[in-house]
């Protein structure tokens, strides 16, 4: 973190993404949430720890303890997502300590949308409700199974700020889709995907441009996303936004026993 500004923006995107990708159940233990989602995505399958109270090591092991217990009930490893401002701020070397795996470091980026150009909304369409072939889409493209639409569609469903769901249209076909999420001056881009036979021809940057739009007119004034750290045709396409990152978070897996 750079200062203790970035540290109250890194709280208040934490708080926004909890928010705008909602687990199906949600759990509580000295202060950290455990997220459950049937598995769909680490984001909705994991332990926040961003409110979690002090506590010397012996009572951490037993926090600890006490979240491997739940996952493993569902016959699978706990998983920890894991920020610069945790609490406490040793969690991440205790974790480390009993040989949790670290995976998917991801670079949190923001964006002020003041001077946002006008896009090209030719081809761009926005719902705010949730149309059903949206993920049928979204499962082609990116290739999520689609055993998890029916998961996917009650998480969407549950998001109680405003959606929009967006499509790029190209020869009468789907060419990318995403997901804005407005909120408190916010907007938050999540599922955003390219059909991998048309990328690199701008569907993607038109996609993001039509959704940030969208936000300003609903009241937004900056935009947060969130994109694995060596992931370079993203960070190419964000940047040509402005996006620039305030700070990364990554997860902390047991390992199989």
């Amino acid at each position: 973190m750079k200062d203790m500004n970035d540290m109250r923006i890194g709280n208040r995107i934490e708080e926004l993404s909890l928010n705008h990708w909602p687990a199906l159940v949600t759990m509580a233990r000295g202060g950290w949430l455990l997220r459950f989602a049937d598995g769909y995505t680490k984001r909705a399958n994991s332990v926040s720890a961003i409110y979690g109270e002090e506590g010397g090591e012996e009572e951490l092991e037993e926090r600890i303890a006490w979240c491997e217990r739940r996952f493993a009930e569902l016959g699978v490893p706990a998983v920890f997502k894991m920020t610069p401002f945790d609490r406490p701020a040793g969690l991440d070397g205790l974790l480390d300590k009993r040989g949790y795996e670290k995976k998917d470091t991801t670079s949190v980026r923001t964006v002020e949308l003041a001077g946002l150009p006008e896009p090209d909304r030719r081809d761009v369409r926005i719902s705010e409700r949730l149309p059903e072939e949206w993920l049928d889409h979204f499962c082609r493209m990116s290739g999520a199974a689609a055993s998890l639409q029916p998961t996917m569609g009650r998480m969407l469903e549950n998001i109680r700020a405003k959606k929009g769901f967006a499509v790029v249209l190209h020869e009468g076909k789907v060419a990318a889709c995403g997901l804005g999420v407005a909120e408190d001056g916010w907007i938050g881009l999540y599922d955003i995907v390219t059909d991998a036979e048309l990328r690199n021809r701008g569907f993607g940057e038109r996609l993001v441009h039509g959704l940030l739009h969208w936000g300003k007119e609903n009241g937004t004034s900056r935009a947060y996303l969130a994109v694995v750290a060596d992931n370079a045709p993203a960070l190419r396409l964000y940047g040509k936004f402005g996006f620039a990152e305030v700070y990364r978070y990554w997860y902390r897996i047991k390992p199989d026993q």
